[in-house]
């Protein structure tokens, strides 16, 4: 718990805007974190595809650097164009709030009146509330964009999420193949296993790190985290050996669904 004098330092009036501010701005450590677990799960799903299969460190390597690329790529653009589309959707209810307060203003103040309302307050207070609101548009019309609609004011700026994701992708995903890399006369089994220990590493610290900003348990965080990786790599290597004798690219398509099945799981609760 925290201190009872730390609290008080943190609710001094300048303490409370100076968070305040900072809660408007986007975070980037959701994208930042998925974009990492993502790299970390899709390349070390190829590096145990491959192996499951009893294929040669070489496909290993070609499989997952294409991977690396192709999917890094892929996911910050889909970031980057979630992200702007969350922005065109605010403006354009904002547009229209704007067009309804001009035609229908007495309309949108019951609207107004509906909603705070609905939050407890009562005559007199209620219509101080919708007298003050509504003598500033631009107040008025955040006001319905958040309490009508449900939405965020600030969206993240689109180039900025795709490129945490993309940086985090290719960071994280590089893991599981830096040891097919190294200049060491290792057996592919042997350099499978150490890939294993880097990735596990690798899923633990950005637990880790994800529970330490959002102040939850580091190490469940972390083993949470692990835990998810570690499924979606138990499958694709399952997938290898069901798959052992066919094409390199039969055993890519089967990793990446393997793959898949656990990463769409996983955006749920990241």
């Amino acid at each position: 718990m925290p201190h009872r004098d730390s609290l008080r330092h943190d609710h001094t009036p300048k303490a409370i805007n100076e968070r305040l501010n900072s809660a408007r701005s986007h975070s980037y450590l959701g994208d930042f974190v998925l974009g990492a677990i993502d790299g970390a799960v899709t390349t070390f799903a190829v590096v145990a595809g491959v192996a499951g299969a009893g294929y040669s460190a070489s496909v290993a390597i070609v499989l997952g650097m294409a991977n690396l690329l192709a999917d890094g790529f892929s996911m910050a653009v889909g970031n980057y164009l979630g992200s702007k589309s969350e922005k065109q959707v605010i403006d354009r209810i904002r547009r229209m709030e704007a067009r309804h307060i001009e035609v229908v203003p007495e309309g949108e103040r019951e609207e107004l009146r509906q909603i705070f309302a609905n939050k407890g307050f009562e005559e007199p207070l209620l219509g101080q509330i919708v007298e003050v609101i509504s003598q500033n548009r631009d107040q008025w019309i955040d006001t319905m964009i958040t309490e009508e609609f449900g939405l965020q004011l600030e969206t993240p700026t689109a180039w900025k999420a795709g490129l945490a994701t993309f940086v985090a992708f290719l960071a994280a995903g590089f893991v599981p193949l830096a040891p097919f890399f190294l200049p060491i006369a290792w057996e592919a089994s042997t350099m499978f296993l150490v890939s294993c220990a880097a990735t596990g590493l690798t899923f633990f610290v950005v637990g880790y790190v994800k529970g330490y900003v959002v102040q939850m348990s580091r190490l469940l965080s972390g083993l949470e985290t692990l835990a998810i990786g570690g499924a979606a790599a138990g499958l694709a290597y399952l997938a290898g050996v069901v798959f052992q004798g066919f094409t390199g690219e039969d055993v890519a398509q089967a990793v990446h669904r393997a793959a898949d099945a656990v990463l769409v799981w996983m955006g749920h609760i990241v």
